[in-house]
């Protein structure tokens, strides 16, 4: 199923916006996909260091779980989701679309 999204368009005349739909075909939608799929993984990465970094600074026990935990939140805080790309694809479309 496609991802789709909804913007607000200004209508000449009303004070109300008209709101049109934008879909990513299948293959837009794959490649923001895999933009944040690479994204997460690099973010994943720095957080683990960041991570140890903190262990290490406040002289806590460095069990790799330890590690895995400060990292995965570090992570949750960070981490850019695939919709979060889509909606960004999605409102490029939109721009393209209706502010030539």
């Amino acid at each position: 199923m496609a991802f789709s999204k909804s913007f607000p368009k200004q209508v000449k005349g009303s004070s109300y916006p008209h709101w049109e739909e934008v879909s990513l075909t299948d293959a837009e939608e794959k490649l923001e996909e895999d933009k944040a799929r690479v994204e997460n993984i690099n973010l994943m990465k720095e957080c683990i260091d960041d991570a140890k970094s903190i262990v290490k600074d406040k002289e806590l026990k460095d069990y790799q779980t330890d590690f895995m935990h400060v990292a995965i939140a570090l992570f949750e805080k960070r981490a850019s989701h695939a919709v979060y790309w889509k909606e960004n694809k999605a409102k490029e479309k939109f721009d393209k679309m209706f502010n030539k």
